[in-house]
């Protein structure tokens, strides 16, 4: 009998978290296509290619907003699962049988914690690979545009390489500049040129590094280092690089937010990362993503068991209350760790001490 109320459980939770994934990502959607309907038509030729172009769009993003909803649809799954059961009145029969309430609601909580499962194996494995496409804007999906902000990089020897705008179209840098340390290079080296020309890498020497033109100075004397910088010709170069590509120097600011978490934390590693306040708070909440999501659901299923003669519709308002509360309380966190008033891993760890302790003491008080 309790195996057919476990598979009912199990069923019935699927079947709400369907209904809520697919309504809150179809409204998602909706809501962001006709507020920026205007950058989607522009430089687009025609109804069916802008038709194209969305469809593209939204078929990537759907991952993106997966991960943004995924701990409040496991939630709302949660929620609306026990609450139909306790509207059918099928929990008293369970009690008056002597079995426990924490017993019934079980495996609510084991397909809450598959699903989280499935949430981080989005964010690591499939996030990841499409972070090119997450990162392009809605008016220039082919990166026509002209970049031109760009980020210095540095080589894992110390070089320093920046530009000032860059094009797509030919992994070109307009107004390159790298220094050379004097450990590198005997000493100090700066160079400036008009241009440089990133070549990937491929099977001759002059690959996997940047092709500088209109360069400043023109000859370098007694330089020897030709594994680092090669001079072709007066104001020609070529610069070998292991790590600073094209994608390296134009990457968006906030690429880092759809990197895996063995990325963040090799980029951590790096004495030159930028941004390592946002980065290390990142990496410290990709850890305790799963731990809140499972608090989160045990305080929502406390809200709504807690008082089973409570009006349904009251007890989904007050668990919506309590999931806007701890959002809120994550999102507070995590600026004050991105602005460096806390520390990274104390910004991540804050809402786990705050509601783990919350979430047992109102777990333990259900009645069984």
């Amino acid at each position: 009998m309790l195996k057919q109320v476990d598979r009912l459980l199990v069923l019935g939770y699927f079947k709400a978290y369907l209904v809520c994934l697919v309504s809150l990502l179809s409204l998602f959607i909706v809501v962001d296509l006709f507020t920026n309907l205007d950058d989607f038509a522009q430089r687009r030729d025609g109804l069916a290619d802008v038709l194209q172009h969305i469809g593209l769009f939204y078929a990537y993003r759907t991952s993106d907003i997966f991960d943004k909803l995924c701990e409040a649809i496991v939630l709302l799954a949660a929620m609306f699962t026990v609450a139909w059961m306790q509207r059918s009145n099928e929990l008293l029969p369970l009690l008056s049988a002597g079995v426990s309430t924490r017993r019934v609601v079980l495996p609510v909580l084991v397909s809450a914690c598959v699903m989280l499962s499935l949430a981080v194996l989005n964010q690591e494995l499939i996030i990841p690979r499409i972070a090119k496409q997450l990162l392009s804007n809605k008016d220039d999906p082919e990166g026509e545009k002209e970049i031109e902000q760009l980020q210095g990089s540095h080589e894992p020897n110390g070089i320093l390489i920046t530009g000032q705008s860059a094009s797509r179209k030919g992994l070109v840098v307009k107004r390159f500049s790298c220094t050379i340390p004097e450990h590198v290079g005997r000493t100090l080296v700066e160079l400036v040129a008009k241009e440089a020309r990133y070549v990937p890498p491929g099977g001759g020497r002059y690959t996997r590094g940047w092709l500088l033109t209109g360069t400043y100075p023109e000859r370098l004397e007694k330089w020897d280092n030709t594994d680092v910088l090669e001079m072709l010709d007066a104001g020609k170069y070529f610069l070998h690089t292991r790590e600073v590509a094209f994608d390296t120097v134009t990457r968006n600011r906030k690429w880092f937010r759809y990197a895996s978490t063995p990325r963040l934390f090799e980029e951590l590693q790096k004495p030159d990362s930028t941004r390592v306040a946002d980065m290390a708070v990142l990496f410290h909440m990709r850890l305790t993503r799963p731990i809140l999501g499972m608090i989160l659901v045990f305080m929502g299923l406390s809200v709504i068991l807690r008082d089973q003669n409570r009006n349904v519709f009251i007890s989904a308002g007050l668990c919506i209350g309590l999931c806007a509360l701890f959002f809120a309380a994550c999102f507070a966190s995590k600026h004050l760790g991105d602005n460096e008033w806390l520390s990274p891993a104390l910004s991540a760890w804050a809402p786990v001490l705050l509601f783990g302790p919350l979430a047992f003491v109102m777990f333990d008080a259900v009645h069984t």
